[in-house]
């Protein structure tokens, strides 16, 4: 590559890195940073480790290689192998749950209710999954059992990724969850105010939407008005 071609390059990888937003949170193992990235696509980061959630849409330019990938779904805004391939290296770890194993050979089986670990992360999946949306045919649009959301616990603090999911008891259920990251988008997973209903139910400290495109973020944002909870809007569409 020619000096001023990998200059430039260099440039706008490094640019295109500096206009994500970061979110950074305070643990007793030090900071946790999350990047989102774009729809259902994240990036964590603590202590040099690197962890993204559905790495699938978005650009992922100038962003580092992953330690560890987890993967809810193994639809295409969950999934895809390219950018996976383009994050991986020499040890890296791949959770997905049996459809997402079924669709990635490299991808090790984790299901709802088992945990794993890497360095000081503790990693449980969850059942995410509908209730009442539903294809034409009467099936849902993802069955119970088939995907997964995630709860990352690390220097005393837990994260909730939720996947595509509606307010399932398994949701409503938690506790102790500082940070949430909860979709709202029709018809796959909730309307705004029955994602309000959920994070009422379970309480997190701080929730952000993602998975939202189309969705008012602000009558989510107004239900959630006098509850306690702190609620982030992040444009995942820029």
């Amino acid at each position: 590559m020619k000096p001023l071609v990998f200059l430039v390059t260099l440039f706008m990888a490094l640019y295109a890195q500096s206009q994500r937003p970061v979110e950074e949170f305070s643990t007793q193992l030090g900071p946790v940073k999350i990047t989102p990235i774009r729809h259902a696509s994240l990036m964590v980061e603590s202590a040099g480790q690197v962890v993204y959630v559905d790495p699938a849409q978005g650009s992922f330019e100038g962003l580092p290689s992953a330690d560890l990938i987890l993967i809810t779904h193994a639809h295409g805004d969950h999934l895809n192998e390219k950018v996976i391939a383009g994050l991986k290296r020499s040890g890296t770890q791949i959770l997905g749950p049996e459809v997402v194993v079924k669709s990635l050979a490299e991808a090790t089986l984790i299901r709802a209710g088992e945990t794993r670990e890497l360095g000081k992360w503790r990693i449980e999946a969850v059942p995410a999954y509908n209730i009442k949306r539903m294809r034409p045919s009467g099936e849902p649009f993802h069955p119970k059992g088939e995907g997964v959301g995630y709860v990352l616990s690390y220097g005393g603090k837990r994260f909730y990724f939720a996947g595509d999911t509606e307010g399932v008891p398994e949701m409503t259920a938690l506790k102790n969850i500082d940070v949430a990251f909860l979709p709202m988008n029709l018809p796959y997973t909730m309307t705004p105010e029955e994602a309000a209903e959920a994070v009422r139910a379970f309480k997190p400290r701080i929730v952000y939407p993602y998975h939202y495109r189309g969705a008012d973020l602000k009558v989510f944002e107004k239900a959630l008005a006098g509850s306690g909870v702190e609620v982030r809007l992040r444009d995942w569409y820029y």
